[in-house]
This record gives C-alpha cells, sequence and structure tokens, in this order.
C-alpha cells in the first residue's frame, strides 16, 4: 500500500501487463462479485413492477439471455412490497437469480426492498439530497451539517442492510449529481467519486462493508475517468470495494455498443470491473450477449506477448490532454482526427467505387460530392487509381509503388521504419511510417521526430494490443515526439458484433486519453455470426466492408467526442419507470433529426437521471407523466406537460426557434 500511495497516478494493477484488480469480495445472494469471481453479467426489466408475471416472465428471458443478477425499479413503496411477490414466483419457477431493487428518491421504498431482496441500489445524487441547478455557497460548518443529515437519513438502511445479508450498490450517476456536491466540486469526476464516498463512509462507520460501486456517466471519457479516480480515492483510504461498469443513456444499436464498448472496454483493459451491465434502449435481453462478449475477449488475457513495463503513466488519467503534435498537411495538431479507408484489397475500377467511403461523382458537371462522413485518406497498397482522385481524398501507396508513380499529385508513400531510414527517394510533404513497439527505441525517435513530414502508423500483434500501443505512445511522450499518429488495428474473420465492441475499446480507449490523430481498421473478413435482427440491421446485403469500416470508424470517433459527424442521441434504456415507448419514440426522433449534425438529443423515459445528462445535450425529451412529456432547452424546462402525441413536433419546433434546423 505505501508503494501504491506514492503514485498519484495509480488507478490499476499494471500499464503493460493484463492484471485483474483485486477487490473484496461481496455476496449477491448466492452469487458472489469481486475477489477472483468472474466478471458478473447483469440488467434491468422494462416491465411495470407491479405487473408480477409481465416481470417475472421478462426476467426468466434475461436470465437465459446470460443474466446472473437482475435489477427491477422500485420508484415507491408499493413497487418495493410487490418484489416479495416476483422474487415468489420467480422461485415458483426454478429460478433463484439473485434480484435488484433500483431506487432513486424514496428511502422507505430502500428499507422495503433491503428486506425482500439481495441487493438494493441507491443514487447517492438522488436519495437524500435534491437536485434543482441551486449553487449554495457553503461554509465548512454548513456542509458537514449536510453530511450529518445525510448520515442520519441514510443509516437506517445500512443498518437494514446489514441485519438482512442484502447488498448494496452505491451508484453515482453524473447527471444526477446533487446541488451541494455540484457547489463544491463541479460537474466533474471528482464530484461523482466524493458523492459516493460520502455515504460509503457512512456504510464504514456501521461496519457495512456488502457493498458495490458504480461511476455512470452518457459520456465515456468522463465514465473512464471517474472509475479510475475513484480506485485512487479508495486506496488511499484502504479501501477495495467491487465495481460495476456501465455507460449510462448509451442509446441503442450500433451507436449504444460502441459507447459502451468504448467505456466499459477501455476499463477492462486495464483489469478493471467487477459486473457490467450494457444500457441499451432496446429489450433488456439484448443487453447480456453485450456485456458477455466483452468480458470474454478479456479470458487468458494473462498470456499475451510481454510489453515492457513503465513505473508511472506519463499522463493525468484522470484528465482529457490532447497529445501535442506538429501538423503534416491535414494530420495533427488543429485537425479533427482523420479516417483512413483501406482499399488494398479491393480492385477499384470506377469512381461509384468510393460512394462506399462517402464520395459521389457528378459525371455531368466532373465534381465531387462529399457526405460528412467522407474519409480523408485511401490506402491503395499495389493497386493504382485509374480516375483522377478527389481532391479531398490523399491517396497512400506502398513504397515501391509510389516511387514509380508519373504522377503523385496527392499521394504519398508509406514506408517501413528500415525503409524509411534507408529510402533515396522521399516525399517532400508527407511520408508515412509503419512502426509496432519493436521501432520505438530511442535512437530510431531521434531520427524521425525532427522530420516535419513523418506521420507515424502505428502497428500491434499483441492480443494486448490497446496496452501496447498506449506504451508506445507514452515512448513518444518521454523522448518529447511530435510526429503525428495514425492509430491502425488489423482484425481477421471477426463477427460484425466483435468488431463493433473490439474496435471500439481498441481505439477508443486511446482517443479518450488523447492519442491519435487518424484512425485507420483493416479487416480481411467480416461475418454475422449472429441471426439476430440487430445484426442483419448492421450488415447488409448491399453494404461493402469498406463502407461497414467507414461508418464504423466515424462512429468510433463521434463517441469519443474527437469528431462530430452526425445528431447524438442520449438515449437511456427502458425501464419500469418509463412513461412511454423509448424505443418507438427515439427511433420517432431520430428520424426526423438524423440530419441536423452535432446536435444532441437527449431521449429520458422519466425524470430520474433527466435533467443532469441533459446537461450535456442540447435539448431533452423527457417523459413527466402518461401521455405527457417536458422539453428542456439545455438543463433548462421549456414546455411543460406537452400531449405525447404532438411532442416530437413541439421539439423540432423549438429546434427551430433557435435557428439550429436546416431542411433534409
Amino acid at each position: 500500500m505505501e508503494e501504491i500511495v506514492k503514485n498519484i497516478k495509480h488507478y490499476c494493477n499494471s500499464l503493460t501487463k493484463y492484471s485483474r484488480y483485486k477487490t473484496r469480495e461481496v455476496f449477491v445472494g448466492d452469487i458472489p462479485l469481486g475477489g477472483n469471481n468472474p466478471i458478473r453479467i447483469q440488467s434491468m426489466t422494462t416491465t411495470d413492477t407491479m405487473n408480477t408475471i409481465a416481470t417475472v416472465e421478462q426476467t426468466i428471458r434475461m436470465v437465459n439471455a446470460g443474466c446472473e443478477y437482475v435489477r427491477i425499479t422500485a420508484p415507491s413503496i408499493n413497487e418495493a412490497k410487490n418484489l416479495g411477490e416476483i422474487k415468489k414466483e420467480l422461485r415458483t419457477r426454478g429460478y433463484n437469480v439473485p434480484l435488484i431493487a433500483d431506487i432513486h428518491f424514496t428511502p422507505n421504498a430502500a428499507e422495503m426492498a433491503a428486506r425482500l431482496v439481495e441487493k438494493v441500489r441507491i443514487n447517492p445524487g438522488n436519495y437524500i439530497d435534491k437536485k434543482k441547478f441551486d449553487l449554495i455557497e457553503y461554509t465548512d460548518t454548513e456542509y458537514q451539517e449536510e453530511i450529518d443529515r445525510i448520515r442520519d437519513r441514510f443509516t437506517p438502511l445500512v443498518r437494514i442492510c446489514k441485519e438482512y445479508g442484502t447488498a448494496m450498490r452505491i451508484g453515482t450517476n453524473h447527471g444526477s449529481l446533487s446541488d451541494r456536491i455540484m457547489s463544491r466540486y463541479g460537474d466533474t469526476p471528482l464530484g461523482m467519486v466524493e458523492s459516493a464516498l460520502e455515504f460509503l463512509r457512512i456504510c464504514e462507520d456501521e461496519n457495512f462493508h456488502n457493498i458495490v460501486l458504480s461511476m455512470k456517466a452518457s459520456n465515456p471519457q468522463v465514465m473512464v475517468q471517474a472509475y479510475r479516480l475513484l480506485i485512487n480515492k479508495m486506496e488511499a483510504e484502504g479501501m477495495n470495494y467491487p465495481l460495476h461498469l456501465g455507460v449510462t443513456e448509451a442509446g441503442g444499436g450500433e451507436d449504444g455498443r460502441i459507447k459502451s464498448s468504448l467505456g466499459i472496454g477501455a476499463l477492462l483493459e486495464d483489469g478493471i470491473g467487477d459486473t457490467i451491465r450494457v444500457s441499451l434502449t432496446e429489450d433488456p435481453e439484448f443487453e447480456a450477449p453485450v456485456a458477455i462478449a466483452l468480458a470474454n475477449r478479456y479470458k487468458g488475457r494473462e498470456n499475451h506477448k510481454a510489453i515492457k513495463e513503465i513505473d508511472e503513466s506519463p499522463i493525468d488519467p484522470f484528465n482529457y490532454n490532447k497529445r501535442k503534435t506538429f501538423s503534416v498537411l491535414s494530420i495533427g495538431t488543429g485537425n479533427v482526427p482523420r479516417v483512413v479507408a483501406d482499399y488494398s484489397e479491393r480492385n477499384i475500377t470506377s469512381q461509384k467505387d468510393l460512394i462506399d467511403i462517402g464520395y459521389t461523382y457528378d459525371k455531368q458537371n466532373d465534381i465531387w460530392n462529399l457526405s460528412d462522413t467522407a474519409a480523408d485518406l485511401i490506402y491503395l497498397g499495389k493497386n493504382i487509381l485509374p480516375f483522377d482522385c478527389p481532391d479531398n481524398l490523399s491517396i497512400i501507396y506502398d513504397f515501391e509503388v509510389w516511387q514509380d508513380l508519373k504522377n503523385n499529385h496527392n499521394s504519398f508513400p508509406i514506408f517501413s521504419a528500415q525503409q524509411f531510414l534507408d529510402a533515396k527517394k522521399k516525399s517532400d510533404k508527407l511520408n508515412f511510417v509503419r512502426i509496432s513497439i519493436d521501432d520505438s527505441s530511442k535512437p530510431f525517435l531521434d531520427q524521425i521526430k525532427n522530420d516535419k513530414t513523418v506521420v507515424l502508423v502505428l502497428e500491434t500483434n499483441n492480443l494486448a494490443g490497446m496496452v501496447e500501443q498506449r506504451r508506445v505512445f507514452f515512448d513518444l511522450l518521454q523522448n518529447d515526439v511530435q510526429n503525428p499518429v495514425i492509430i491502425k488495428r488489423d482484425y481477421s474473420s471477426i463477427t460484425s458484433e466483435n468488431l463493433q465492441l473490439y474496435s471500439a475499446t481498441d481505439f477508443g480507449a486511446l482517443l479518450i486519453d488523447g492519442f491519435g490523430d487518424s484512425v485507420w481498421l483493416s479487416v480481411d473478413e467480416i461475418s454475422s455470426g449472429s441471426s439476430s435482427a440487430y445484426v442483419k440491421s448492421f450488415i447488409r446485403k448491399s453494404e461493402t466492408k469498406e463502407k461497414i469500416i467507414n461508418r464504423l470508424l466515424f462512429n468510433i470517433l463521434q463517441a469519443a467526442r474527437q469528431r462530430i459527424s452526425k445528431t447524438e442521441y442520449i438515449a437511456c434504456p427502458s425501464c419500469g419507470r418509463t412513461l412511454f415507448d423509448l424505443q418507438e419514440t427515439t427511433e420517432m426522433i431520430r428520424k426526423k433529426t438524423e440530419h441536423l449534425k452535432g446536435l444532441k438529443i437527449a431521449i429520458m423515459g422519466c425524470i430520474v437521471n433527466g435533467p443532469g445528462e441533459m446537461a450535456d445535450a442540447d435539448y431533452g425529451y423527457v417523459g413527466a407523466g402518461v401521455d405527457k412529456i417536458t422539453l428542456y432547452r439545455e438543463k433548462n424546462i421549456v414546455k411543460r406537460n406537452i400531449p405525447a402525441n404532438n411532442a416530437v413536433d413541439e421539439l423540432i419546433n423549438l429546434i427551430k426557434e433557435d435557428g439550429k434546423w436546416v431542411e433534409p
């Protein structure tokens, strides 16, 4: 512990060797988590908790899909009482899955549920505190008085959990930090951590340790920083409670999977996490397979090829700072991350072949039209483009081909590290140099770091590829190498589902730490791997591999908040509190607004996390009652209790009033 405390940046066992972060074991019913147990999978019902049979049958579907714990909302004491009936019916049908009561505003419901189910989740920001977006200046004495008030209200639940052997999750949500926390710590990862620690310290004073913690946010970067900081703060206080991982309000479809993988995967890469819930705006039985796929990737990960060790991270893991680079043409500092399209295995015969990466040729006027997701560079390898390239698209050729080109306008060579050092002919504008960790020695870096034409293409074949590439970025920082870097990943014979999850993790985990000036994804074959309706919608017969990859890379950059190319939706998963059909409404709003590039729209089933998460959105659409919607502009209410049947039109009118609407 002494060694850990000295390292103020510490948050995992190792930055170079995969190792599960060891937490204390906590029993949730008969299924323990933390300690040496596998990563546990869970999800949450979307049914009305008062409808016992519907909730039981959905729970069974979730268990059959792989859920080891099932969470059920209990917004009032009546729902809390009915958890006993749900549990009884499940046991009658032969299902012993531990149940978790989800509590936000109602201590009496929590105290009832703690006597009936295996675990209770409370949100510190909602449980006792209020959120009215009031900034209050507290003296230290006044702040302590607030903590004492929390202690008085919270201690009865702690004692009930202790008496009944009930586990507790203290689940902080970025979107529902209390006014008290916001006033002292701001809307920050530190505020999230302190919100949980205040409640955790009360539990420890009561000698209650059957606790799980979570730090959820709709922004994966905030979420990752908060978990890292939580571990750091717990270690300073001699704590090691297990962690529940999740990105809240991730949305559905590809966007939801990418956002979830980016946040959850970045932590799993460092051995962090004891249980996972992937929050999708879909039926809950579709969440567990995604969480299972994420967790399974790390089975056997400890056998990866050794990576040279580093004692302390050269970056601040709790705050975002973009790695400083110089610019080479349009790559590097001052530019959004660039997207590379790989056509080295595809024979281009006409301009139509570039439609897949966002370029449409108007033959009559001899002009190219670009979409918002048009790739910036195209790698042809040894192939030759049979027509003039669009001015916005740069071509990368293998050095052997490039050096013999008669016309190399907008074309640039790519070398191996040794090729570049030996080459007599180079571009005077831009040279791409492939490197791996074996090339990141100081002598090589010293030779290229003063060459303002060099962009590095960072590759890896390590099982722990993200960690190895991060280690190279550490070398670049320590040697003051400011050349831009393209992150390149290669996957072989991968299913469409795993391609989404793995690439979002591998690129995203680096991007949210400020690493990478461009992304390049190469896949030899993408298979469906599943007959699910979701997979069929992702990998369409009419889509080429290049089109799928191009869309995926832009979506990863959007999820990492590095390059905005479309409307972003912050959509919560359904639960028993939801006051309208989230899936149907989200799709309806998406169809009418998806052309509004850069706009963020939050779609919330109820008020629980709505206002806070919407502080990060431009507009919010929130369930306020049965068939009633309240509209927000950022965190401020604009229109209350609008009839649901015309609320989407009212949202569009609001966007138009603000001058942010454009016709599709």
